[in-house]
């Protein structure tokens, strides 16, 4: 995962949708998806979108988030529609770019959001784009990029709340249409994989393990990674699966986070009780002010860095690679251990890759005050399609390599 600061946002960045600058940048996009090697990408279901287009409904599209450059993927399975999108998008990418890119991305219909804190800026935005603006809002609800495209990262209640918020004052109906993004690889990457692997090994102080299949290679590396984790902060390394040793040390870190500031356990997702920790860690540093001492500081600082290591930590689920160690789960493992032990921007390139991009049937929103729907409910439904789809295109694109 890539680092980003968290703190108070600089400012709110609002949407400037101009269709124009946004057809205008269709080139750039094209360019850094072959860039990407992103070479094919196959629009399905784009029915389902254009029917809502038609009958002018606010639409919310609710895609999964687990490869970079998706954003670019749905843009073009769209293209078609030659519609524009509102995209939310968290502020620390408006923060880390420079002004032009900041102001390109407003006109293409990107605003930001505070992940961290209650922004009403960015609920006002949605709401009134799904209330009255005659482009679709796109949400990621999974929050962050975790490199698991065949299994979805619980959503996040948000973008449900803020779709039923915006039906229940609505003049006219507002969907949500669930959409599933699927990378393949359309050339053997193995080569590539097996480089990036023994860079990982080396950076362990080890001799490349060339007598063992890649798999293998890559949860030792994933093994030895975890140790100096648990070394680090439990002073001992611990026995078990992979996936018992991050959720000990995960609870062990968090758990001494909640103590430290006194937070009640609320959630059991972990991002919501990383994001408890970070917006209480920021309220201490702003009220503190420069009143606060050194170790203040320093212990603040170790907090937040705690917090990214267990969003790390979640965002490897154990068994992902081991239940089904395709060449897609093999390389998206390797994605990430890329970011979080080589401290890459970006993941290499490992070869050419073709894109499906799915949109499920609208999910037409109850209007006025029906309340039978809730966030949660919604949540799971648009969870569940999204799952479903993929389980689907994985299905179908097995059947047709067999």
């Amino acid at each position: 995962m890539n680092i980003q600061p968290y703190g108070i946002p600089q400012g709110h960045w609002p949407p400037l949708m101009t269709p124009w600058w946004f057809h205008l940048t269709k080139p750039v996009c094209r360019k850094a998806l072959r860039k990407q090697k992103i070479l094919k990408i196959e629009s399905q279901g784009l029915e389902n979108l254009e029917s809502v287009v038609a009958a002018k409904h606010g639409i919310m599209l609710t895609p999964n988030h687990s490869f970079h450059w998706d954003s670019y993927c749905l843009i073009a399975a769209a293209e078609k529609l030659r519609l524009p999108f509102y995209i939310m998008t968290a502020w620390q990418v408006f923060a880390m770019s420079s002004w032009f890119e900041r102001h390109s991305m407003q006109r293409c219909g990107c605003f930001s959001v505070d992940r961290e804190g209650t922004d009403m800026h960015a609920m006002k935005t949605a709401v009134d784009v799904l209330q009255n603006r005659p482009h679709p809002l796109v949400i990621f609800p999974e929050g962050d990029v975790y490199h698991t495209n065949d299994r979805i990262t619980p959503f996040r209640d948000g973008a449900a709340a803020m779709a039923l918020m915006a039906a229940r004052k609505s003049s006219r109906p507002v969907s949500i249409v669930p959409v599933a993004i699927k990378r393949w690889y359309s050339e053997d990457p193995t080569p590539s994989l097996i480089r990036t692997v023994e860079i990982l090994e080396r950076r362990l102080f080890w001799r490349p393990q060339e007598q063992l299949p890649l798999t293998d290679r890559i949860i030792h590396v994933a093994q030895g990674l975890l140790s100096l984790k648990e070394l680090e902060h439990m002073r001992t390394t611990h026995a078990g699966t992979l996936s018992e040793r991050i959720e000990r040390l995960t609870s062990h870190i968090l758990l001494a986070c909640e103590s430290r500031y006194a937070i009640a356990k609320k959630s059991t997702l972990i991002p919501e009780r990383v994001k408890e920790v970070r917006r209480t860690v920021i309220a201490a540093r702003e009220e503190s002010g420069e009143s606060a001492s050194q170790e203040q500081h320093r212990q603040w600082a170790s907090d937040m860095d705690n917090m990214f290591l267990v969003t790390q930590l979640y965002s490897y689920p154990g068994n992902y690679l081991l239940e089904n160690p395709s060449i897609e789960r093999i390389a998206e493992t390797l994605d990430k251990l890329e970011e979080d032990a080589l401290e890459a921007s970006y993941p290499t390139v490992h070869g050419q890759r073709e894109v499906i991009v799915r949109f499920a049937p609208p999910i037409e929103l109850p209007m006025g005050k029906d309340k039978r729907l809730s966030p949660a409910d919604l949540t799971d439904e648009m969870e569940q399609r999204v799952q479903s789809m993929l389980d689907d295109l994985n299905a179908s694109r097995s059947g047709k390599n067999r």
